[in-house]
């Protein structure tokens, strides 16, 4: 076990904030930069971010900050590469073009140099945040075309995978009423009745939303669900479930348009500027949240883990961060 020393940022950019503020920017301009435009047209199919030369999706933080990329939606491609696994593979990145940084966390151990020997008390686990670069398919000459895996789903059969989570889940359902809520007092989802809703699929979005709050049940995930209305503690508890429902929503095909009241939009610009780190925790928070909704699901388990960028230590390219 080795010791870490610290690091300094002089000089160097903050990542987190660079991110957050795009995100503020974009949100003050009364756009939610991690949502797609929805086209049931073209719908059907996972569309997260994944790796070119690995195939493995992008999580998280990661999977906003390539889809927010004017290229994400300028093309059906979701793939992405380091200039390092491009040239490995006898692709090159044009000349010129700009890369896009990702994020990733890995734990570092630091033991007290005061603590006596095999004192595992005195071991601390730091989570520190590295950045890499890479490239969109359409920046990579010489890359396959791609080709998406399988024929998609037709609406019906995402819909229906969306009920047969809510079914595995467990959570209550009831209907009536006008609004869409969880009550953790209660432990159920009320919903409007299903001609409340313009389609099936807007029903199924709002159910799937619904059901990431329920998540938070002390017996579930065990999420603070205390926060009262226009609460710090709420806004940033509906920031988490609008995040888990846009993964939710790539992972199945279906819209994850739910409405947001504006006073939702204002808060979280005055969380993201008040935590320039706030999007990245709500991120975290909302992959555990969609990983423990899709596991109701057997076709949509987490099996495989996320695009690390381990064997890219060339391509990185800033001072790991101390979260």
């Amino acid at each position: 076990m080795t010791k870490l020393k610290r690091r300094t940022n002089a000089g160097r950019h903050d990542s987190y904030q660079e991110l957050t503020d795009k995100i503020v920017a974009a949100l003050e301009a009364g756009v939610k930069p991690w949502r797609r435009p929805w086209d049931p047209n073209k719908a059907g199919g996972p569309s997260a971010p994944m790796n070119a030369a690995t195939g493995r999706r992008y999580r998280g933080i990661n999977t906003f900050v390539l889809g927010i990329s004017p290229l994400a939606f300028a093309s059906q491609d979701p793939r992405w590469c380091s200039y390092k696994q491009a040239a490995e593979r006898g692709w090159q990145v044009r000349r010129g073009e700009t890369s896009t940084k990702i994020f990733f966390y890995k734990q570092h151990e630091v033991k007290d140099p005061t603590s006596p020997e095999g004192d595992d008390a005195s071991v601390k686990r730091i989570p520190l945040m590295r950045s890499f670069s890479v490239f969109h398919a359409s920046q990579i000459e010489g890359i396959p075309e791609f080709t998406p895996p399988g024929a998609p789903k037709t609406l019906p059969e995402r819909i229906e995978d969306a009920e047969i989570i809510l079914k595995n889940s467990g959570v209550i359902i009831r209907l009536g009423g006008d609004r869409a809520f969880f009550c953790p007092a209660t432990d159920h989802i009320q919903l409007p009745p299903d001609h409340a809703f313009a389609s099936p699929e807007e029903r199924a979005s709002s159910a799937l939303h619904e059901l990431a709050h329920a998540s938070g049940a002390a017996h579930r995930l065990a999420r603070d669900l205390t926060g009262k209305y226009g609460s710090a503690l709420y806004s940033i508890e509906e920031l988490k479930a609008e995040l888990a429902s846009v993964f939710i929503g790539n992972e199945i095909g279906l819209p994850s348009d739910i409405p947001n009241h504006a006073s939702y939009i204002s808060s979280w610009i005055g969380l993201l500027k008040d935590d320039r780190r706030a999007i990245f925790r709500a991120a975290a928070d909302a992959q555990k949240i969609a990983d423990y909704l899709l596991g109701f699901h057997p076709a949509f388990r987490a099996d495989a883990p996320e695009e690390t960028g381990e064997n890219d230590d060339e391509d990185d390219h800033a001072t790991s961060i101390a979260a």
